[in-house]
């Protein structure tokens, strides 16, 4: 969503750069840019005013002039101020001392209050808590079915002793289902009440008696972000009529210019608490300011990416392959099948990408990731023997054709994969040995990705004289290949043909001139860390 306010901001910090001291036309000149920039993502006007007004104040302060790096420093200023207008710290959910807490959602008809319900409650029972939806929407067609097939996906029961569509007291089934989830020993209660298409005085009060009679711990206004500036005047009737303690965005996922989120905190002082950033059921994430604020500045979001890595890996898998790899018994293609399907369960290998600190320059390549690559190499292994998954090297070239036919793939990708495993092994084989993992420069050309593979590992043996790095280690199970490896490391050894940097992995580069400490990494992250 946030895209195109990201790619603004980092062209205009890009002009500070290099620049020993910022004279007052440098700094106005930045502020103009951000006050555009903040304008087109559709921010409320009073919010981009307070906003600029006080970056361009701590930009002209003794806290820029006595910098050593002033440009870094207006980032650094930029960056304090967007956490602020996001809501500055973290506000996490508050529970009752005596359960049920109690948990009221409120917002506009289509803003996804009813799709949200069942990820909240999702979202707290894989914390441990035991949540019980209520159908409190009973004026909207099909809501209380729509509520109902979300807490079956969600593992969570729904209390809906109306049938909905214009029929039931909603008063009466928020507040009978208090004592409901007493009895059944649910610590949460989430209520979804119903909305309208616009502000009107039934919604208002209907909203406000169902408040009345449970007396919720939290309310939640619910919002769509992409509705820009029409959020502020909602937020701000809700505000009035329902008095809500925090906000969700919904539909953070978006293609439209993120005004809602940078607005609505600011303009009602209530935090952002959650954001729903997809479809699936696990799309759905605490909202951290500062993390938000990082992710606009291209500044990355690695604490995110570590914390679905932790929730996603199993603990015992990653310590097990550890273990198999210091040991020196190999990474083979069933380890690898397996560190694919977790990956994959961390959700989306674009957003993951996006996440990564400096990819802003390289959103294009990502956009054009394809995500069915991983679908074509599971295929690939699945259709090897578990012999074959064993031992890589067994494979010749009528193996790799039967392979290739049932996986429906071309040989060539069969070919491509095999390149890339034996990269990978090599780094897993360096990382056994205690040397860390090699350093990984630049962005990597990842399977899926235009320019990826064979096609690109050519392309780069053609510029680098058509010679390929190593010798005995990682022959091909091909023979003719296998034969011109031989003959291309034979003249190595005599001298006379130049050495090729990176590998077929991704354009990783695997030498031994730079390595990364993997003590850098959180205690027990990937299995590796000590």
């Amino acid at each position: 969503m946030f895209n195109s306010l990201s790619d603004r901001l980092t062209a205009t910090f890009r002009n500070l750069r290099g620049k020993g001291r910022l004279t007052e036309a440098d700094v106005d000149a930045t502020i103009r840019e951000i006050r555009r920039a903040l304008l087109d993502a559709d921010v409320a006007l009073s919010v981009v005013r307070s906003f600029t007004g006080r970056v361009r104040e701590r930009a002209l302060s003794e806290e820029v002039s006595q910098a050593l790096n002033p440009g870094q420093q207006v980032v650094k200023i930029v960056g304090d101020e967007l956490k602020g207008i996001l809501g500055g710290q973290t506000r996490r959910l508050e529970f009752a001392k005596k359960p049920p807490t109690v948990i009221m959602l409120a917002g506009l008809q289509g803003a996804g209050k009813t799709t949200l319900a069942g990820k909240l409650a999702h979202w707290l029972r894989t914390e441990g808590h035991r949540p019980m939806l209520v159908a409190c929407d009973l004026q909207r067609p099909n809501a209380v079915n729509q509520l109902e097939v979300m807490g079956s996906r969600a593992g969570v029961p729904v209390y809906a002793p109306q049938p909905g569509n214009g029929v039931g007291d909603p008063v009466a089934v928020a507040k009978d289902s208090i004592e409901e989830a007493r009895q059944k020993l649910h610590d949460v209660v989430i209520v979804d009440t119903a909305g309208r298409l616009g502000i009107d005085q039934e919604l208002m009060q209907q909203a406000a008696d169902i408040r009345a009679a449970v007396n919720p711990d939290e309310v939640l206004f619910v919002i769509d972000a992409m509705i820009g500036q029409d959020a502020v005047q909602t937020a701000e009737a809700f505000l009035e009529g329902v008095d809500f303690t925090g906000v969700v965005l919904s539909k953070l996922d978006g293609d439209s210019r993120g005004g809602a989120a940078l607005s609505v905190a600011e303009v009602t002082g209530k935090p952002i608490m959650f954001a729903s950033t997809g479809e699936g059921l696990k799309d759905f994430e605490q909202f951290h300011p500062d993390r938000m604020a990082d992710r606009i500045l291209d500044m990355g979001d690695i604490m995110t990416l570590i914390e679905q890595a932790e929730r996603t890996f199993d603990k015992k898998e990653a310590e097990k392959l550890a273990k198999k790899v210091e040991s020196g018994g190999g990474f083979d293609l069933e380890d690898f099948l397996k560190q694919i399907g977790a990956i994959r369960k961390m959700g989306s290998m674009k957003k993951m990408l996006g996440m990564i600190p400096g990819m802003a320059q390289h959103r294009q390549l990502i956009e054009q990731f394809d995500e069915r690559e991983f679908d074509r190499i599971e295929a690939i292994i699945r259709s090897m023997t578990p012999a074959e998954r064993a031992n890589p090297k067994i494979l010749n070239g009528s193996r790799r054709a039967r392979i290739a036919r049932g996986a429906g793939v071309e040989v060539s990708r069969v070919n491509q994969l095999m390149e890339q495993f034996a990269a990978m092994q090599k780094m897993m084989k360096q990382m056994g040995g205690g040397r860390g993992m090699p350093s990984m420069p630049g962005m990597p050309a990842m399977p899926g990705m235009p320019g990826a593979g064979a096609g690109a590992g050519r392309k780069q043996r053609r510029k680098s004289g058509g010679k390929k790095k190593g010798s005995g280690a990682g022959k091909s199970g091909n023979p003719a290949k296998r034969a011109q490896q031989e003959r291309e490391a034979q003249l190595r050894r005599e001298g006379k043909a130049p050495s090729q940097q990176g590998a077929a992995f991704g354009g990783i580069d695997l030498g031994d001139d730079e390595e990364f400490d993997l003590s850098k990494l959180p205690k027990g992250f990937g299995g590796f860390s000590k």
